[in-house]
């Protein structure tokens, strides 16, 4: 009983010291009074343009696929476009289109087919950056993707971290497409953030 009890004072003491470090990737306090403050400086704060260059890679085929279907209509089937069909993923952004670059972070959200006659996708995604300068933010897009367009333009409408408020512009392109569907597709991000 004494060991368990020194266990248990140890694992006490580790989680308090861990909770008052912050944390190494969060560039921008996070906590409600520090939001607040943030707000009250913004009516001074003048917007910043990024600009973004990134590779996603999407994988449904194999054992580890990144996107996956979650759910389709009856009629999803025997549509030409997949009218109907909901897939949720989590692939890689990298910076290059190769499979071994350097990982930035995630696309994270859910993609829908949402057209009877193109194949276009309604995306909901969170860039979700891991590595590098915006490291712990994140860009929201809300947008349609016609997937057979050369240049897809999408909208930024909002984000976390450095890029609160965050509003822009996503341009996708197509890098390479694969028969059994794997895509790797090319990101150029312009936003405004304060």
């Amino acid at each position: 009983m004494g060991k368990l009890n020194s266990v248990l004072l140890l694992c006490s003491i580790a989680i308090a010291i861990l909770l008052t470090i912050p944390l190494a990737h969060c560039k921008i306090a996070q906590g409600p009074k520090a939001v607040e403050q943030w707000f009250q400086k913004l009516p001074h704060a003048k917007p910043k343009m990024t600009k973004l260059h990134f590779y996603f890679h999407d994988i449904v085929s194999g054992r580890n696929p990144t996107s996956v279907p979650i759910a389709q209509a009856n009629s999803t089937s025997h549509s030409p476009t997949a009218f109907g069909q909901l897939a949720v993923l989590d692939d890689r952004l990298t910076t290059g289109p190769e499979i071994n670059s350097t990982t930035i972070g995630r696309a994270q959200g859910i993609v829908g087919a949402a057209s009877l006659e193109e194949f276009s996708l309604l995306m909901s995604l969170n860039f979700v950056f891991t590595n590098g300068k915006y490291n712990g933010s994140t860009l929201s897009l809300l947008g349609r993707n016609t997937v057979l367009n050369e240049y897809r333009e999408m909208p930024i409408v909002g984000g976390s971290g450095v890029f609160r408020l965050a509003r822009g512009v996503a341009t996708a392109k197509t890098y390479l497409l694969s028969k059994n569907g794997d895509a790797i597709v090319e990101y150029n991000v312009v936003v405004l953030h304060y």
